[in-house]
């Protein structure tokens, strides 16, 4: 049997063919070349970045925290005897907010906020669906997203202040002006989140023997879904994901103002919210089957 070269052994590497004094041994790395300089600045500029997003991830997680109580205040406002103290409590709950999205608009300051944007886009939809139910309770109306951006436009009295979370760069601008813009994609995913809470508004409402408030939110709701339904698939897939937990708010308002319109004279106020809640539980079911 002929004996091939590499045939029944292993092959020969190509490092073999040379000889053993002539093999390239590693060398000592120079520090001070220009390859270990740029390296050095990729890293100092890669954990700044880094920093940078993790400062972000705590305020975005502070703004949702700050949010979320807000929306459950709002919640109170249809049991509450006193609207006017509820409101204003709640605008002040949403200025601290806009205080903390003000450290955020800081920290973007003279970058691309699009690196970013998966760092606060949770908190910025949690401040839409606050801001926006507000709105809804104040004017039964849909804020739009230039009144939410106007009202993200911070102007800073002292252009000397010190803020630990401001770059150093800023002590050398005299820009004293910041903004953050929320973009189209968190309006609409805040908005849709919005539904939700209506939902909950128009329970908690018809138990409290509010009749006039279904319907309100009911027509209110219909609009919405229109909306998102001319957007369909072509827009962003978080916003076509929504779609579907907003036709099951949509359909559960609807039946409460079915039962409302149909047997509302014959049900009890006090035991209508029970009724509405059974009805929503057996949706939910007949949903999870089909």
């Amino acid at each position: 049997m002929s004996n091939k070269e590499g045939s029944g052994g292993f092959r020969k590497r190509k490092h073999d063919n040379f000889p053993h004094g002539q093999r390239r041994e590693g060398k000592d790395v120079n520090s001070s070349s220009a390859v270990m300089v740029a390296f050095k600045l990729f890293q100092q500029e890669l954990d700044t970045r880094h920093d940078k997003y993790e400062r972000l991830v705590k305020l975005s997680r502070d703004i949702t925290v700050e949010s979320k109580r807000t929306i459950f205040l709002l919640h109170r406002i249809t049991s509450a005897p006193d609207v006017e103290e509820i409101m204003n409590e709640s605008e002040s709950k949403l200025e601290a907010v806009r205080q903390k999205i003000k450290q955020v608009a800081q920290e973007l300051w003279g970058e691309d906020m699009y690196q970013y944007h998966r760092a606060i886009t949770p908190g910025l939809q949690e401040y839409v669906e606050a801001v926006s139910f507000q709105h809804f309770i104040k004017t039964r109306s849909l804020i739009s997203v230039d009144e939410i951006n106007k009202q993200l436009v911070f102007i800073s009295e002292d252009t000397g202040e010190e803020n630990d979370t401001i770059s150093s760069d800023l002590d050398d601008k005299p820009l004293c002006t910041w903004s953050l813009k929320v973009t189209p994609v968190d309006y609409l995913l805040g908005v849709a989140d919005l539904t939700g809470e209506l939902m909950r508004m128009c329970i908690n409402s018809v138990g409290n023997g509010d009749i006039d408030t279904p319907f309100e939110v009911s027509q209110f709701l219909r609009q919405i879904y229109d909306g998102f339904s001319f957007i369909g698939n072509t827009g962003p897939y978080e916003v076509s994901k929504k779609l579907y937990t907003l036709k099951q708010s949509l359909a559960k308002v609807e039946n409460a103002c079915y039962a409302l319109k149909v047997r509302g004279s014959e049900i009890p106020k006090h035991m209508l919210a029970d009724v509405f809640s059974a009805k929503a539980e057996m949706i939910d079911r007949e949903e999870g089957i089909s």
